[in-house]
């Protein structure tokens, strides 16, 4: 017959029994971890043997302290009486009202302060247990901070008593300014981060510098910072980190989420090899807020042209071809290669009436933009008719069939078939010559290919294809004044060594 389940507290509020909060108890108290295991259980076999159900936390401690008593004797046990225990809150009174203690929010706040996860939560377990030992049921939030401060004194010193006081009377207080603005924004830790992935960091080592530089940055007299102090202490750290190359690189990137014209990314590439993911992650990596695929300028052209009027603007692009035979004539198996381009040429010229329109339009309000989809043929939209832009094109391309096919797959299975495996297998060998087409066109007009990879490696690439284009693109008067003239020749330097198409 199975047990009912022994809870603890009140008919109001009540939690399962736990050994492990009694373990912690008696250890918190002096015991053994070996003696402190044989009483809780003990603990519990005389709870389960009175067929308790609900035990008062007082009941609990009374009970603990007698089994103390008998298997670690009487110093744990005068101390586990004393106590506080582990299955008994500390409650904190603060503007909110009272709430529970911590050790997971104090531990937040101290790696903010500069320590590691492990070390901010350990030394969050030390103030907990402090507490605990000592009896405390409740104080204030100021005598929390002011214990915090205590503890980390004595285990890291001075500086990181000091750094966390300054965190607590100016929390979020930190501004950023422009160069050209008067008014500040709030400093932030994954705005920074992001820029920093962007330049090859790691997750991890991205976190620390971001951390590390709000540390620094709120430990000194000023409230307000400049981006550019922001920027030199990133670099500083980078270079420290992982290495010049990479600080060098940060810097160049910069300048692309902040460039003094806007840039235009055109992402081209058949169906299937994963543009809109990858898109996203450049525009992401790049700081860039809008992402607009071709597929949806088709349909709000479809919406307001009949398929009467543009047969081929109402067909997928690897069966336009269709809508061009003369009526009445039998369709064939398999288009021939002229047959199969003409459809798609047909297509691509309608619908990069309304991709010129979006990318002029861009242009105008000085917005940066990631355009992405198989209309971006290369040579069709060219840089040059947009003067006030820096257009990047590049093309996405998967040279092994097989993967091509699974790509597909995956896709039918995560859209729950929305975008049917049937329809694009039926048409594979028309998507792969579109894709033998664009390649050649890229190679004529000097377009890099990113030749499928994983997604953080063709992210990666065409980071670096956006970075050497934007950097070539720049007047000289630009790229003095954006990165200055020592920096402007270390990152020509670093562009033309160590970044390619």
């Amino acid at each position: 017959m199975t047990q009912p389940e022994l809870r603890i507290g009140t008919p109001r509020h009540a939690f399962p029994f736990s050994r492990g909060l009694v373990v912690e108890s008696l250890v918190n108290a002096g015991a053994s971890g070996a003696v402190a295991a044989a009483a809780a259980r003990r603990v519990e076999q005389n709870l389960r043997n009175a067929r308790r159900v609900l035990v008062a936390p007082a009941e609990l401690q009374a009970l603990m302290t007698e089994v103390a008593l008998d298997l670690a004797g009487e110093d744990v046990a005068r101390a586990a009486g004393a106590q506080t225990p582990a299955f008994v809150d500390i409650l904190v009174t603060a503007k909110k009202g009272d709430l529970p203690f911590s050790r997971g929010v104090l531990a937040r706040t101290l790696e903010d302060a500069g320590l590691t996860g492990r070390e901010a939560y350990a030394t969050a377990s030390a103030v907990d247990v402090e507490l605990r030992k000592e009896g405390v049921r409740r104080l204030s939030a100021e005598d929390i901070d002011n214990r915090t401060e205590q503890a980390l004194a004595a285990r890291y010193g001075e500086h990181l008593r000091l750094t966390y006081r300054y965190l607590r009377h100016n929390r979020g207080k930190l501004g950023v300014i422009s160069s050209d603005s008067t008014v500040p924004t709030p400093f932030s830790k994954g705005i920074l981060s992001q820029s920093m992935l962007a330049a090859g960091v790691t997750p991890d080592v991205a976190r620390k510098v971001a951390r590390v530089t709000q540390r620094d940055l709120r430990g000194s007299e000023d409230r307000v910072v400049t981006r550019s102090a922001i920027r030199a202490k990133v670099e500083a750290l980078l270079r420290d980190e992982v290495g010049p190359d990479v600080g060098a690189r940060y810097r160049l990137l910069r300048v692309i989420r902040r460039p003094p014209r806007p840039v235009i990314v055109l992402l081209g590439g058949v169906s299937g090899t994963g543009k809109s993911f990858l898109a996203a992650e450049i525009a992401y990596r790049l700081g860039i807020a809008r992402v607009v695929s071709t597929d949806s300028i088709r349909e709000v052209m479809r919406a307001m042209v009949s398929p009467a009027l543009l047969p081929t603007l109402h067909a997928s692009t690897f069966n336009a071809w269709e809508a061009l035979l003369p009526p009445g004539t039998p369709r064939p198996e398999t288009p021939s290669k002229g047959v199969l381009l003409a459809g798609f040429r047909d297509q691509v010229q309608q619908v990069n009436v309304g991709l010129g329109a979006v990318v002029a339009r861009s242009v105008q309000e000085g917005s940066s933009l990631v355009l992405e989809g198989v209309h971006l043929v290369p040579g069709y939209l060219r840089a040059d008719a947009f003067a006030g832009a820096l257009v990047i094109p590049m093309l996405v391309t998967l040279p092994d069939p097989e993967e091509h096919r699974r790509h597909f797959q995956s896709r039918d299975v995560e859209t729950a078939a929305s975008r049917p495996l049937h329809r694009y297998m039926q048409y594979f060998e028309e998507i792969r010559a579109m894709q033998d087409e664009l390649e050649d066109l890229a190679r004529q007009e000097d377009v890099p290919l990113l030749d499928g990879l994983t997604l953080d490696e063709s992210a990666d690439q065409a980071v670096d294809v956006v970075l050497r284009r934007v950097m070539v693109a720049l007047t000289p008067q630009e790229r003095a004044e954006l990165l200055g003239h020592q920096a402007e020749s270390e990152s020509s330097e670093l562009t033309r060594d160590s970044v390619g198409d």
